[in-house]
């Protein structure tokens, strides 16, 4: 007898279930060269909050630090290497944004679309009801996005998208690019603060001491804050390419029924290729070829499914 607390759905066997008439195929504006954006009020606050701190970052460095210092290589050096890590973290942000994660097509649990993956009795698929997608291997869905995304590691408001197989490349090169610029920021707060304290404060800065100080500090707050943020969030995202798992996967036990891959050709595969300077650059696409996601799940006998599964009668 099913008990209260059991919330699962049965495996449905028969055809019929599919219901052509309530899953439609995907509309025809839903192309893959259209520009992918979230609306949700608050990933769209996140990121331009995070814009935001960039941007005073890049003030109080030019203005503050660099501009009034005496030394014009020491300007050249800072300014040069801090702008381009600035100008890589937002464009490294802007392609995580707005990069298609990985998203299953909606509305493509048809029997048509089932029929055409020809499988063989007894197979099981999946059928999200929430978005009445056929959900590949991998794949779950995000109740912001409203989508399935495949292989999604998480949903990150401050990219106001989820972190998938598409765009984890993105991600990954933002947190890697703000550490940096915050280290780099932390650095130079040091040694501007040395050098005000041996010079005449009034003649260290454009701006009066007090409100240099103030500056300062809040800049030294921002860079170390997000500092530590970014750099456990490039190791997590490191670690689960290179042990294949992703966090949600993580996060619920999942045993794994992919077979897979070593590290070194994890890192290949979310950065698309072999190592080269392209890895660095937000502005190449992935053009290496993925495995492709499968449809079809192997379920475990005895095992209770929390999804919708459409399964193939032996008759069938």
């Amino acid at each position: 007898m099913r008990s209260p607390a059991h919330h699962c759905r049965d495996i449905e066997r028969q055809a019929g279930y599919l219901q052509p008439e309530h899953c439609s195929p995907p509309p025809p504006l839903e192309r893959p060269s259209t520009m992918w954006f979230i609306r949700d009020g608050c990933g769209i606050v996140c990121g331009v909050i995070t814009w935001l701190l960039v941007f005073y970052a890049e003030f109080v460095v030019l203005f503050v630090m660099l501009l009034p210092s005496k030394s014009l290589t020491y300007s050249l050096i800072n300014g040069t290497l801090f702008n381009s890590l600035a100008f890589l973290a937002l464009a490294s942000h802007f392609r995580a944004m707005c990069t298609d994660p990985g998203a299953v097509p909606k509305g493509n649990a048809t029997k048509e679309f089932i029929e055409s993956l020809q499988l063989k009795p007894g197979q099981v698929v999946y059928k999200c009801p929430k978005c009445c997608s056929i959900k590949p291997d991998r794949a779950h869905h995000c109740s912001v996005c409203k989508r399935c995304i495949r292989k999604m590691d998480h949903h990150c408001p401050w990219v106001n998208n989820c972190v998938g197989e598409n765009n984890q490349k993105y991600f990954v090169l933002f947190t890697m690019y703000i550490a940096l610029i915050s280290l780099h920021s932390l650095v130079m707060v040091a040694f501007h603060f040395l050098y005000c304290f041996e010079e005449d404060w009034t003649k260290c800065s454009t701006f009066s001491p007090p409100a240099t100080v103030i500056l300062l500090i809040l800049l030294c707050f921002e860079g170390l804050l997000f500092l530590i943020f970014t750099s456990v969030m490039f190791g997590t995202q490191v670690h689960s390419i290179c042990t294949d798992e992703t966090g949600i996967e993580r996060l619920k036990g999942e045993s794994a029924t992919w077979e897979k891959v070593g590290c070194w050709e994890g890192m290949k595969s979310a950065f698309g290729g072999p190592l080269s300077l392209a890895w660095f650059s937000p502005f190449t696409d992935l053009t290496c070829k993925r495995r492709p996601s499968s449809h079809i799940h192997t379920v475990p006998q005895g095992e209770i499914i929390e999804e919708d599964v459409i399964e193939i009668p032996l008759e069938y």
